[in-house]
């Protein structure tokens, strides 16, 4: 079964009971691009050995081929915030231990973004269709299109499944210490529930007129700011027996920032170039998302204003034309300049908490480095 599978991929091995990386970094494990490029190799060499070795039943051998294609083209943030959780500790080389920890938290992050996209039904991830649309063209055929559409979403859930379950794999091969397992595991469990919950708030307030800041920011904390920020961050630090108040400092600086992250994620959702962010700038309308954006808007609308987004936000059919009107009514209320003004306050209140710690040289510059990046992208 073709199903439009490309690419080698560079193989990394880690031999079993080695301490260091083959081809050990020197200095501080800090720079993003060597993140990304050690972490997508160990992954990419984990997903060719479960193809190899035939991990999955005949039917879908091409899954971790498939996994490996799509993990291209990410940022790979949660691996870099765990490697900067671990410097800003102490720690020194990137270990085998490191390694295999970030790659799981990357492993994770493909699984919870291939759910996503399905429960969200988004056609385009990266700039390319979405794992549920490839697979139901690929996969499709010689039957009506909601059958292939069907098939296509089920198909994602359960390579999302395994995207999960291997990401416990990737995890448990690290070769952590009876320690650090003590310390990192409950943390990974945690992240995990509060990933769940942050997503089920997020669906569950979808299309609510009443929804408030409040939920907003409650679905900012748990979807965004815990699992993408704080809990890497801690993660790191855990791997290298942080004290507790480093932990609490890397929180400081990772909660502000997360609402930030999220509070752009909303902007470019609605405003971005889709040339740029790689997504459509109508989804977050279509579905009617619960935002900072949107509730500060409805707050400060007018009659006429708030009839306009009753009328257009989580209209699944809502064209460029009626997203304009939105626009401009979120401009007209303030609530994108408002957006802006909240982003540079959280992101004051991150630098703050960074400076205020001693942190290695390092891993200070990287993390005040990322506050500014994080918050002012455009993709």
């Amino acid at each position: 079964m073709d199903v439009g599978l490309s690419g080698d991929g560079t193989v990394v091995n880690v031999m079993p009971g080695a301490t260091e990386v083959p081809g050990a970094i020197t200095g501080p494990w800090v720079d993003p691009d060597t993140v990304r490029e050690h972490v997508g190799q160990h992954l990419a060499g984990f997903l060719e050995e479960q193809h190899r070795i035939g991990t999955v039943g005949p039917a879908m051998a091409w899954a971790p081929l498939l996994l490996r294609d799509f993990l291209v083209g990410g940022k790979s943030l949660r691996p870099w915030l765990c490697a900067l959780g671990w410097h800003a500790t102490g720690g020194q080389e990137a270990t085998r231990q490191l390694v295999g920890l970030a790659a799981g938290l990357e492993m994770f992050h493909t699984f919870a973004l291939i759910h996503d996209d399905v429960m969200d039904r988004s056609v385009s991830r990266r700039g390319r269709p979405t794992l549920h649309r490839l697979l139901a063209d690929q996969l499709g055929g010689g039957r009506p299109r909601k059958a292939d559409d069907r098939l296509g979403e089920s198909a994602a859930i359960l390579i999302g499944d395994l995207a999960l379950s291997w990401s416990n794999t990737l995890i448990q091969q690290a070769g952590l210490t009876r320690a650090q397992s003590a310390r990192c595991l409950p943390l990974v469990e945690r992240m995990h529930g509060e990933v769940v919950s942050g997503q089920f708030m997020d669906l569950a307030s979808a299309g609510r007129p009443d929804a408030t800041m409040a939920d907003a920011l409650e679905i900012a904390r748990y979807k965004t700011a815990g699992y993408t920020f704080e809990r890497p961050l801690q993660l790191g630090a855990a791997l290298a027996d942080g004290a507790p108040e480093v932990t609490e400092v890397l929180s400081a600086y990772a909660i502000p920032l997360g609402y930030a992250f999220q509070v752009r994620d909303d902007l470019l959702g609605v405003f971005g170039d889709p040339k740029r962010t790689g997504k459509s700038r109508l989804e977050d309308l279509r579905g009617g998302k619960c935002t900072v954006l949107l509730t500060t808007a409805r707050e400060r609308a007018g009659t006429v204003q708030r009839a306009v987004l009753d009328e257009l936000v989580g209209d699944p059919n809502l064209d460029e034309e009626g997203a304009a009107r939105v626009r401009t009514v979120l401009d007209a209320t303030g609530a994108r300049q408002e957006a802006e003004a909240m982003i540079a306050d959280w992101r004051e209140q991150a630098r703050s908490a960074v400076l205020r710690a001693a942190f290695p040289a390092p891993a200070r510059a990287a993390l005040l480095a990322l506050a500014d990046t994080a918050t002012t992208r455009d993709s």
